[in-house]
């Protein structure tokens, strides 16, 4: 649950004014697997997270922020921007963010440097290494 969920932690990072820290996380492990299948988080600065890998029917890769302008929603995976529930920029696909990080990357490469934000990794391994560990139904492929 983590794979996709760390995404959307580097956007939280990316985006909000200040860190958050972990202060609470619960973990469900399927029966028969080592990696937790739902992880719903709890951040300082009244921040939350919910991922769960068992959704069923279209996949919801959303942000939404209520912020001191208004309501601010990034939607397919940060590729849509919608301010106070109308759409202000982006396109309506989650394939929209490779071109820019693959010339993010090249760009990189080119230059001989590198861009790393170590916040998420530290929300994942916080969340692996405070949270409740709650055991649900095995899963199978």
């Amino acid at each position: 649950v983590f794979d996709p969920g760390i995404n959307a932690l580097s956007i939280l990072t990316e985006i909000l004014p200040q860190p958050v820290h972990l202060t609470r996380a619960t973990l469900e492990f399927p029966a028969n697997r080592q990696t937790p299948i739902a992880a719903q988080l709890i951040f300082s600065q009244n921040v939350t997270a919910d991922f769960d890998w068992r959704q069923e029917g279209p996949q919801t890769w959303d942000i939404e922020a209520q912020t001191d302008k208004g309501q601010l929603a990034l939607r397919m995976g940060g590729n849509v921007l919608e301010i106070d529930g109308k759409p202000f920029a982006g396109e309506n696909t989650i394939m929209g963010e490779y071109p820019a990080l693959y010339a993010r990357m090249a760009d990189l490469v080119r230059t001989a440097t590198c861009d790393v934000d170590l916040a998420p990794m530290v929300h994942v391994a916080d969340a692996l290494t405070l949270g409740e560990r709650r055991i649900t139904d095995a899963f199978d492929f």
